[in-house]
């Protein structure tokens, strides 16, 4: 396949050179034949071509008739590359690491409450694979649930020096972070003596312990009036029933 030099026109063979470079997939030779001048010899340029680049770490090749640039077999070792590909966190996963930070240490079963819906199972899988989520200890009720909190590697990735240096309400409206809709519109400090020294057990202390309250519905009482509601209130959950609910794992 390979012709003698001479029989060549460097200028062809540049033109063919810049072709087959420019081009994002590869090229028949009917494809080629009508980019080239009328009556160019494309076989023997071909075989030049693929003569220069036999020894670089680009070689000219053909694979099913047709011609492309490809990077030389022998450095295929070198050039293997692992890249990280940041995944972006579902709208789901932001609001369970957001009730987390704010109510750990919580159970999967009180982010359901907050949050009106099921949790599903791969979203604390994320949050953990994250580094960002860490089980906390099991709260001293029916079926043992285990709860959740944030770790310093949340804590690093957000810019955050403590869990208590997370906005407050005000600081969150100021942002336009929070509007009079129905989501989660209220929250306070938690005492964290609130519910004395027998409410989980390996749960450590120390932590933040701030309480969101959701209010799906306006119900026309006073945001103070809401936040005092039993039906609001997460400092007792109801035990999960042993044939009801989701059970919970550690």
């Amino acid at each position: 396949m390979n012709a003698p030099e001479n029989e060549n026109d460097p200028r062809h063979l540049k033109l063919l050179e810049a072709i087959l470079f420019a081009s994002a997939e590869p090229l028949s030779e009917r494809a080629l034949s009508h980019r080239l001048p009328e009556g160019v010899n494309l076989e023997a340029l071909l075989g030049e071509l693929q003569g220069i680049y036999a020894d670089r770490g680009v070689n000219l090749v053909r694979g099913g008739g047709s011609w492309a640039f490809r990077t030389a077999p022998d450095l295929a070792q070198q050039l293997n590359m692992e890249i990280d590909v940041p995944r972006k966190l579902s709208r789901a996963a932001v609001e369970t690491l957001a009730i987390i930070a704010y109510h750990q240490p919580v159970t999967r079963a009180e982010v359901e409450e907050i949050r009106g819906v099921s949790l599903s199972r791969g979203t604390l899988d994320v949050l953990l694979e994250a580094g960002w989520i860490r089980p906390k200890g099991r709260r001293r009720t029916p079926g043992r649930p285990t709860t959740w909190g944030t770790t310093d590697g949340f804590l690093d990735h957000f810019g955050i020096e403590d869990i208590h240096d997370l906005p407050g309400m005000d600081e969150l409206k100021a942002a336009g972070l929070l509007d009079s809709g129905p989501a989660i519109s209220i929250y306070q400090s938690r005492d964290s003596n609130r519910n004395g020294g027998d409410g989980d057990e390996g749960s450590e202390g120390g932590g933040a312990q701030l309480e969101l309250i959701e209010s799906p519905e306006d119900d026309g009482r006073e945001p103070a009036e809401r936040l005092n509601s039993p039906s609001t209130s997460l400092d007792d959950p109801e035990p999960l029933d042993s044939d009801g609910g989701e059970e919970e794992r550690a």
